[in-house]
């Protein structure tokens, strides 16, 4: 519980500081190369492992992520964000280094189980621990906080991607790919970043608000949504609108991601070149992150249903303009297209928080995010399966590569037509699904009865503590700073032809 003036800005740093060694998740493609010749050094081997087997771990990683969060979401409401981010750091650091243990012996058993499974499950707690903590602190501006914290899970990558290839490149020898040392190193960064992060995280008093907040998002009235346990939750049919709504919105994003580097060298052949592709593919994660921050934060004027509304509806539109971008031969405005694109796929991670909560409160928003990110595990699997299986119809039909992708491009904007109809559907906070389980409280009543809610505020006068929120905030924005300057380099090749 935070002491009087505790200085709620200290929250969101904590929360990158996790958010950002998880997010390496998604650059753990960056060891394939180097595990597939880890016997043969420079070249593949007998008995090397093949990157279909080793990428097992990045399936392992989003179907735990989902089904830890869905699992152990009402513990964590229970017990509290920072044993929940203590639990996440053990799971995730810990992963590395049983991964560490089986490179070293060259079983792939150990990686399976030390990144995927126990992995996946410090994912999947340290994605979801810091959500309704900071809603509660930041009722007034749910969106920004949210996107704040959430906004990191998509920038780990971009620190970890370039660490961990100069940590290889470090620990190679004429023996070793360096691939083991690197996961025991990176394994003991990242359990402290996120033990720090977890040690920081406080919880508000009961009824706290912060002073001259305005009230709550738009769309929602003055009034505050009444907590409701997820068992209750899960069974309205608010919950699964806004699960396809996540899971249909998440397919099309994830599944262009994972062929972004062949899809823009196909497209544009003798153009785009594999390094060129890579800076394309790093500019979609740099957007991706920018749009985490940029739509929550208009969702909390904009309103959570009409911010999905332009998702689904400008989605649509860009999507079915790919084609004619790519038969024109227009490099400038294909990549404009996907990286506004890859803005709302990053979007709709970080405003989905707050729409729980505009719809069911704040009190068990944890766990009830945790059980609708089992949508985020059925994507990790439909997009990219969808995606590929049509690219490769295409291609076996003899269709050239600037047209292989045009019927991916019309079945996603039939997904995003899907998820427009889902959104529609959804029923206000005022009327919860229907069934009476969703009530409203006024502001100035406490959750608790008969307890008066605090009015106090958020930011303390001394000194000493915002120094120790802009030390916090360093602490975080350096790495990720130093991981935007790395992927802009990369990206000027695009158009350096």
């Amino acid at each position: 519980m935070a002491a009087p003036g505790y200085n709620r800005w200290l929250i969101p740093p904590a929360a990158l500081a996790i958010h950002l060694s998880i997010g390496m998740a998604y650059g753990f493609s960056v060891f394939w190369l180097p595990l597939s010749r880890a016997i043969g050094i420079t070249a593949p081997a007998q008995g090397d492992w093949s990157i279909s087997t080793l990428g097992w771990m990045y399936t392992l990683f989003f179907v735990m992520l989902g089904s830890s969060a869905a699992v152990f979401g009402p513990w964590l409401e229970r017990e509290g964000p920072r044993k929940a981010g203590v639990v996440a750091a053990c799971c995730w650091g810990g992963g590395f280094l049983l991964s560490a243990v089986g490179v070293y012996r060259h079983e792939i058993a150990w990686l399976w189980l030390g990144s995927g499974v126990i992995g996946g499950c410090g994912l999947g707690l340290g994605y979801i621990s810091p959500v309704s903590t900071l809603m509660k602190w930041f009722p007034d501006r749910r969106g920004l906080a949210t996107g704040l914290a959430i906004m990191g899970f998509g920038g780990g990558a971009m620190i970890g991607s370039p660490l961990a290839d100069a940590l290889m490149r470090w620990f190679a020898t004429p023996t070793s790919v360096g691939v083991w040392q690197t996961f025991v190193v990176m394994g003991l960064l990242y359990w402290a970043a996120m033990l720090a992060g977890a040690w920081a995280y406080r919880v508000p008093p009961e009824g706290w608000r912060p002073h001259g907040a305005a009230g709550a998002s738009a769309g929602v009235s003055s009034s505050v949504v009444a907590s409701t346990p997820p068992d209750i939750a899960w069974r309205t049919g608010n919950f699964w609108k806004l699960w396809a709504v996540l899971c249909l919105n998440v397919s099309a994003g994830i599944g262009v991601l994972g062929v972004a580097s062949p899809m823009i060298q196909e497209v544009f052949p003798g153009r785009v070149d594999a390094s060129a592709a890579a800076g394309f593919t790093g500019l979609l994660s740099l957007f991706n992150i920018g749009g985490r921050l940029f739509w929550a934060s208009l969702s909390d004027w904009l309103g959570r249903p009409r911010t999905y509304t332009v998702f689904f509806a400008l989605g649509m539109v860009l999507y079915a303009s790919v084609p004619w971008a790519s038969r024109s031969g227009q490099l400038p405005l294909f990549v404009a297209l996907f990286a506004v694109i890859l803005t709302m796929y990053g979007g709709g991670f970080a405003a989905i928080p707050a729409y729980l909560a505009d719809l069911f409160g704040v009190g068990y928003v944890g766990a009830i995010h945790g059980r609708l990110l089992t949508a985020w595990s059925t994507a990790g699997i439909l997009g990219p399966v969808l995606v590929n299986y049509l690219r490769e119809y295409q291609l076996a039909r003899g269709v050239t590569g600037v047209d292989a992708y045009s019927l991916t491009m019309w079945v996603l904007v039939g997904l995003l037509g899907m998820g427009l109809l889902a959104n529609s559907l959804v029923m206000g906070a005022d009327t919860g699904d229907g069934m009476g389980r969703v009530s409203r409280i006024e502001t100035t009543r406490s959750t608790r009865a008969g307890e008066p809610a605090h009015e106090a505020t958020a930011e303390p006068t001394s000194r000493g503590q915002w120094g120790l929120v802009a030390v916090a905030w360093t602490l975080v924005l350096v790495p990720l700073l130093w991981g935007v300057w790395r992927t802009l380099s990369l990206a000027s090749q695009l158009f350096a032809r």
